[in-house]
This record gives structure tokens, sequence and C-alpha cells, in this order.
């Protein structure tokens, strides 16, 4: 592949991002309504002159304070100006005062945040010290002597108004900046020789865009609640259309006639809050990227013939600690439901130590979240029965689901360092949930809470408690997540992935560990890993799985002696305990002795 073919692709994948994201802001009640609203909006603004029933400008001293009617649809105003004209045209100057005030903050605040994000030294104190300048003037004032030395030029105004909303702009673009500038793919497209300008454009704004845009909308409320205010105060023209001076004169008449002051302030107030709505709905979107599925998709997913179920189950129901019959999961994805379970079944007797095993994205992972119940928004489990500690659960609630856990199911994740809270003690980690979901008291929280430390290995309890997370090494963090699982003691304990990110020599100790504490408490453990060396470790029986199916189960000591699918003969073999040596390989290749 070529380096136009890389960046084409680039190109490509960032275009399908914003696709995206305009996609799902159009399937949101909260992005298609308010958007039709603003741009009814801004099309009664550019064609206010075809669609105003007259000048708004014009005098009819017979219709000065008229009622709505035939000839005058929203009444006269005070000097017989037509209110619905006047109202029409000043969509257009409100419009044209948010959009110059938008540019203005756009193009100082967002190109100033990246070069300060990215450059650093100088240039960020220099930038950092005028946004904080910026904030701690009193812009009114400021605005004010701008409108008397320019004889209230409106553009110079609004541009004014710009100004005072750079730094939020500039903040936001700089802390996105500093985000990204440390990630290794920028200093990677550094070191291939991509000039700084190119990284910027190419990989620092895809990160920047999201939340400006979302800035934006906020901003354009914003500058349209001081373009009226500003008016309000008289500042501006007053044969100048606008809603702010229609809201002047409608406060000075509220009590003779407040029709008024009702017109101008429900179109500023509307078109402020569809604004609104428009800037937390893509805030949720960009941090939140959840599909959407159409009814009709799902209906589509859910008439399309199922596929036969995979596994099969060795103890009875009532007697095992966990069963799961023939479960599949699905997950939205853009373009419809995409089944990544097909109908899997197994189960696991108390005392018993079962390993599922596969390649990443073989569904291993997904199918013990939602035994755990733990699927994101996008996932949805269903299974003919699901059996927890001999009790079938399959029509509980979420909340008797979520009850299991800590009490009946125990789970170590993968990741020791990412699934501990970097702002709390170990402590305070561990205690919590034991006062919770055990109802112990403090004090007795603490003192099974340390016993457990102890159990695992961890030789001075008392420091680890008040230890927060990034003291300790992976290796400790790991034991810590196996005492919280097990502090609750529970007749079935989950593990995925329990050796992630841990070298060697804890691993062992790691797997050495868990099934000590197996046995010891009686526990039905059940590991997920990709590592069949891990399962010949402590396993008593694995299922392999591979695409959402499981394709072989068994004994470990049958399966590892005689496999029956080519799959489950590749993981084996992809073990390396029997790869020949770096000294064996020389003497092949070379012939020379070593």
């Amino acid at each position: 592949m070529t380096t136009t073919d890389i960046r084409v692709a680039f190109d490509r994948a960032a275009q399908k991002r914003r696709s995206s994201l305009f996609r799902r802001f159009l399937r949101h009640p909260g992005g298609y309504i308010p958007l039709a609203i603003f741009v009814l909006i801004v099309l009664v603004g550019i064609f206010a002159p075809l669609l105003a029933p007259m000048d708004p400008n014009f005098v009819d001293l017979s219709a000065a304070k008229a009622a709505p009617g035939p000839e005058h649809l929203l009444g006269g105003d005070s000097t017989g100006r037509d209110i619905l004209s006047r109202l029409i045209y000043g969509t257009r100057t409100t419009l044209w005062g948010a959009l110059i005030t938008i540019v203005t903050a756009l193009v100082i605040g967002v190109p100033a945040g990246v070069a300060a994000g990215y450059f650093g030294g100088a240039f960020d104190r220099a930038a950092t010290w005028i946004s904080d300048a910026l904030q701690s003037i009193p812009g009114m004032i400021i605005l004010l002597v701008v409108a008397a030395g320019s004889r209230n030029n409106f553009e110079l105004l609004m541009a004014t108004v710009g100004v005072f909303m750079v730094p939020g702009y500039f903040r936001i673009a700089r802390s996105q900046t500093l985000a990204v500038r440390g990630e290794p793919y920028i200093e990677a497209a550094r070191v291939s020789g991509l000039s700084d300008g190119r990284i910027i454009f190419r990989h620092v704004i895809t990160a920047v865009y999201p939340p400006v845009i979302i800035q934006t909308a906020l901003t354009a409320g914003i500058a349209m609640g001081m373009q009226a205010g500003l008016q309000f105060l008289g500042i501006g023209d007053s044969n100048v259309p606008s809603w702010g001076a229609m809201m002047l004169e409608g406060f000075r008449l509220m009590l003779t006639y407040p029709l008024m002051l009702l017109w101008p302030s429900a179109a500023l107030g509307l078109t402020i809050a569809v604004l609104a709505i428009m800037g937390s709905t893509l805030a949720e979107l960009v941090q939140v990227r959840t599909p959407r599925v159409a009814r009709r998709k799902r209906d589509e997913v859910a008439a399309m013939p199922a596929s036969a179920p995979t596994g099969s189950a060795h103890h009875s129901a009532e007697g095992s600690a966990l069963r799961v019959e023939n479960l599949r999961v699905v997950h939205a994805t853009p373009t419809g439901e995409t089944e990544v379970v097909h109908g899997v079944t197994l189960d696991v007797a108390p005392g018993e130590v079962v390993g599922i095993v596969g390649e990443s994205g073989s569904g291993k992972s997904q199918t013990v979240f939602s035994v755990l119940d733990l699927l994101p928004a996008t996932g949805r489990a269903t299974a003919d029965a699901i059996w927890v500690g001999g009790v079938d659960v399959t029509s509980s609630t979420p909340k008797q689901r979520r009850a299991l856990l800590g009490r009946t199911i125990g789970y170590v994740p993968q990741e020791p360092m990412s699934n501990l809270d970097p702002s709390y003690t170990i402590g305070h980690q561990l205690i919590e949930p034991l006062r919770r979901t055990q109802g112990l008291s403090r004090s007795a929280a603490k003192e099974r809470a340390r016993a457990m430390l102890v159990r695992v290995g961890l030789t001075d309890p008392d420091r680890v408690m008040r230890s927060y997370p990034h003291q300790m090494s992976g290796g400790m963090a790991q034991r810590v997540l196996i005492a919280g699982a097990i502090a609750g003691k529970p007749s079935l304990l989950v593990a995925d992935e329990p050796t992630t990110a841990l070298d060697v020599t804890v691993q062992a100790e790691v797997l050495e560990l868990l099934r000590e504490l197996q046995a010891e408490y009686g526990m039905a453990l059940l590991i997920v890993t990709h590592n069949f060396g891990v399962v010949a470790d402590i396993c008593d029986r694995v299922i392999v799985m591979r695409g959402g199916d499981i394709v072989e189960s068994g004994p470990v000591d049958a399966l590892f002696a005689s496999p029956a699918e080519p799959y489950t003969r590749e993981l084996i073999a992809a073990s390396l305990d029997d790869a020949v040596g770096r000294d064996e390989l020389d003497r092949t290749t070379t012939g020379v002795p070593a």
C-alpha cells in the first residue's frame, strides 16, 4: 500500500466518522426536531423580504397599538409599524449578529488553542494569560465603550462580543490538543517526517472539531441573548428591526399592551432553546457513541432464521453453579444489528474449573458479560434459560440480576490498573462494596477486607489499604481485585483474562492463587482466556469458541491429547512451549554448529 493509499484511507475513515455523527444526530429526536425548527428560522431570516407583508419601517398611525387582525396579524407597535414584519426582519438581524460573533470567536480561539496546546512553550503561556485576562474584563462596560466610539456600529459590536467568546474556544481547543499531542500515533506521524502543520490538520483537528461544534451551538444562543440585551439597553439603530429593540418597546408598554413584548420574547426564547438542545444532543452523541437501530431493521434481524445452538450442558440445572442455554448476543451497528454469539450452551458445576478459550473476537467475553448483565448499551442478550446457583434467573429484572453480583457471583476483570478508581484508596474500594452487598458494619467490613488481602498474599494489608492504585504494581493490583471478588464468598467466580498485562512470573502466581482459592472455598471458577497454557494449568474442562460458536468442549486432558477440530489444534500449536530454540534455528538455517 502506497503513502497515497494510506492518506486516502485516513480521509475516508474521517469522512465516515463525520457522516456517522451527522446520521446519528438526524436520527435522534433531540437532533432532527430542533434542527428542523432552526432551519425554518434561518429560512425566515433569509427570505424576510418575500415573507414580510409590508415594509418593517412603514408607519401607519391608525395601526398604533392595534390588536392582531387581518391587516396586521400580530398587531401594530406604538408607532403603527407592523409587528409581524419587524419580527421577520428581526430574525435576519439576530442571525447575522450571531454569525459575526461565532466567526470571530472561531477564527481567533480555535487556531490559538490548537497552537498553544501543540507547541506549548512561551506562546502557550502568553496565550493562556491573554485568555484569562479576557475572562476577567467586564464585557458589558467594554461593549458600551465600543458602542459609543463606533456610533452603535452593529457589526463591530457583535465582533467585540465574539472576542469575549474566544476564551471558551481557546480552552476547548487547547485541552483537546493536549489530550492527543502525546498519543503514539502523533509521535509516529512526526517520526515518519510529516510536518507539524500536516499533523495538526490531519490528526489533531479530528479530535478538536466535535467539542467545537457543541460550543458553537451554545455560543450562538449566548450571542443572541447578548445582542438582544444590548438592543434592550437602546444600543443600536432604531430603524433596523431587531428582537431586542422590540422587547425594549414592549417592556415599556408591558402593562397596557403586553402582546408587544410576547412575540419577540417567544421568538428569541425558541431560537436559544433549539440551539441549546442541539448542543446538548451533540455532546451526548460525541461522548457516547451508541448506534441506534431502526425498528424495521431490528424486525428484519429477528425474522432471520437463527443458527443452530452450539455447546452442551454436562450437569443438571439445579446442580449447576451456572448454566446457560442457547445464549445469543446481538449488538447495534449503524447498519443494523449484528449477532456476535450464536446460541451458546454451557455450564459449570460447584468446585469445577472451566475455561473458555478462543482468539480475540470469538465471543468469549461477550458470553461472560451476558451472564454478568454487563453488556454495553449497544448489546442485547437473549437465552432460553440462565441458571445461577441452581436458581432460574432468566426472567429476573436487571435489579435482581445485579443483586447477584458481589454475593453469588464474583468477578475478576482484566487490566487491573484500569479497574481500580484512582481517586480512592484500596481500603475504600474494598470496604464500601462489602457494606452494601453484605450489610456489614464499617469495622467488620474493614476486618474482612484486611483478611482477604492477607489471604491473596499481600503481607502488609494495612499499608495496601491506605494506598492508592498508582502506588501498587500490576501484580498487587490484580491480587486486590481477586480479594474484592472473593470477599463476598461467592459460589461462582468469573475471571476474564486475569493474567492480561502481567509478566510471566506474576501470571503464574495469579493462576496458582486462583486455583488455591477455588479449592479452598469450593467455588466454581469460569475463566476466560486466549492462552491454552492457562487452560492446561488450572482447568478441569475447556470450551473452545470461534466466531461466536462453541466448536469443541471436553476434559482438558482428553482435548489436549486428541483435539477433534482443526481450529483447536491450531490454538494448541500456537503455544510456543515446544517451539524451536534460537540455537537450533541458527544451526538449521546456516548449518553452523552452535
